[in-house]
């Protein structure tokens, strides 16, 4: 019998057992790092097979349990079908336990398996009682991964689990791979690997890795560290990439098919529910969770459920797609949900948008655009030209995008290129030494009005250095730019935002 390929994800509080009990279940230790033996706890994502009674086999992706590692907790989890949930005997549901399970909410992993762990130390009783009230419906499982005992009534769960799942094999779309790790293998190259989220990769593929639009080819294809001749959906998959040197990639980033139409964007609609009473005020700052990337943004309320991101980094989503919203600071998770329009122009709430949001949630089909109405147009996103451009100032391009707010200097860049991206409306100086992306300047220009609207109108280059996250450097010249643009203006320390005239 032929099983369809599922990916399963850790989750629960630091020390709860999460690693032990894969290794009991896999004989895999995922802790590969010796800084991780050397602490005893999860840092980085860690990856195993499990083979089930009738030859099910589910790829593991086992995530860190610490607070400082929530972030890495949330990459590994968005590509998973179904969750194994740890709680231990002796300590009940804890601060992370409910934390990876809101999560989990937010991405819409709602099928799984509760193991109350350690129950050779304590009674496991209380802690189940606990599990039931904190994921209602959900079958718990006593366990002890140093006597083996649960060992087979867990597997026996997890089988009953899948037995109810659909694999992403079975839908249709091109291959988009989220990649979680980036490393090299002497001889072989630049090696990605992530969770499978649609279409197939084979060998000999031809991919583009976005932000940057840069194109490489599948060397070799592997699942479960064994070559094969293609990967579907739902599969850990490791791939070989050619034409791409390991510092052109990173974690982050996604290889898609050339036949994909994902983009990078700055700007998403999306439906958001938020836990216990955390729904944030508009113009608040939070990080915004995709697939293995994440990015500051703004949430502006649209209505109803309905919000836009206002992006600080670009994420490469579809409609669809779950979001994770987390608190930057104190860092803690508020909700989530799922994107309903990845490409929406900049816009303010009205009835119009709700009603059209509505439908889209609902799943029915794209309403004319004209019923959406824009704020101001003085931040256009730039269009694409028609100027063709060689391929080298292509790459050139792809390198400044990528750079977003720290790009290289112009004595690292080709001139010629560097001359036909200005002609072409798509890198603009902003010093003598630094062209940016258009798309960064938008982005600035976004934070710079949107912080100073919080406060007094103003923003300071320290405040911009810390909006994006940059040096002082960079801050002080985006801001001198702006103020040469007449988008703002320098009173001593601070730059006020320009009022707009009427019909300006």
């Amino acid at each position: 019998m032929t099983h369809a390929p599922l990916t399963l994800g850790t989750a629960g509080h630091i020390d709860h057992g999460k690693t032990a009990l894969i290794a009991a279940l896999t004989g895999v230790d995922t802790d590969r790092l010796p800084e991780e033996h050397e602490r005893g706890i999860s840092i980085e994502l860690g990856y195993a097979t499990m083979t089930l009674d009738g030859g099910a086999r589910l790829s593991v992706i086992d995530v860190p349990g610490h607070e400082r590692y929530v972030r890495t907790m949330v990459a590994g989890a968005t590509g998973i079908d179904l969750y194994l949930m740890t709680i231990a005997a002796d300590d009940g549901v804890m601060p992370q336990t409910r934390e990876h399970a809101a999560v989990l909410r937010a991405l819409d992993v709602s099928r799984g398996v509760v193991a109350v762990t350690k129950s050779d130390l304590a009674d496991p009783e209380l802690a189940m009682l606990e599990a039931a009230e904190l994921l209602p419906g959900v079958e718990v499982v006593a366990v002890s991964a140093r006597t083996g005992v649960g060992l087979g009534e867990l597997r026996g769960a997890l089988a009953r689990v899948i037995a109810t799942l659909p694999s992403r094999a079975e839908r249709p779309g091109a291959a988009r791979l989220h990649i979680d790790r980036v490393f090299t293998i002497k001889g072989a190259g630049t090696v990605v690997t992530g969770t499978l989220w649609s279409g197939s990769i084979a060998r000999g593929d031809s991919l583009m890795l976005l932000p940057g639009h840069r194109r490489a080819r599948a060397r070799e294809v592997q699942v479960h560290d064994t070559a094969v001749a293609h990967a579907a959906a739902g599969q850990r998959v490791a791939v070989n990439l050619s034409g791409l040197s390991l510092e052109e990639v990173a974690r982050g980033d996604v290889a898609v098919g050339l036949d994909t139409d994902l983009r990078e964007t700055y700007l998403v609609d999306a439906e958001l529910e938020f836990d216990r009473d955390l729904e944030p005020r508009t113009g608040v700052r939070v990080q915004i969770h995709h697939g293995t990337r994440e990015s500051p943004a703004r949430l502006t309320a649209l209505g109803d459920r309905f919000w836009q991101l206002r992006l600080e980094r670009p994420l490469m989503p579809a409609a669809g797609d779950r979001l994770v919203v987390r608190r930057i600071a104190p860092p803690d998770t508020l909700g989530g949900g799922r994107v309903l329009d990845p490409h929406p122009r900049k816009h303010r709430g009205s009835q119009n948008l709700v009603a059209r949001l509505t439908r889209l949630a609902a799943g029915e089909a794209e309403p004319a655009a004209d019923d959406v109405r824009p704020v101001e147009q003085d931040t256009p996103r730039p269009e694409p030209t028609p100027v063709v451009l060689p391929a080298s100032a292509l790459e050139l391009e792809a390198r400044l995008r990528a750079a977003g707010f720290e790009p290289p200097l112009d004595s690292e860049l080709d001139a010629d290129d560097l001359e036909a991206l200005r002609d072409a409306g798509r890198a603009i100086r902003v010093t003598r030494t630094l062209h940016y992306h258009p798309e960064a300047i938008a982005a600035v220009k976004q934070v710079v009005v949107e912080a100073a609207a919080q406060g007094d109108g103003a923003i300071t280059i320290a405040q911009l250095r810390d909006e994006l996250g940059t040096s002082r450097k960079f801050a002080q010249a985006l801001l001198e730019h702006l103020d040469a643009q007449r988008v703002t203006i320098r009173r001593g320390d601070q730059h006020f935002v320009r009022a707009r005239r009427a019909g300006g």
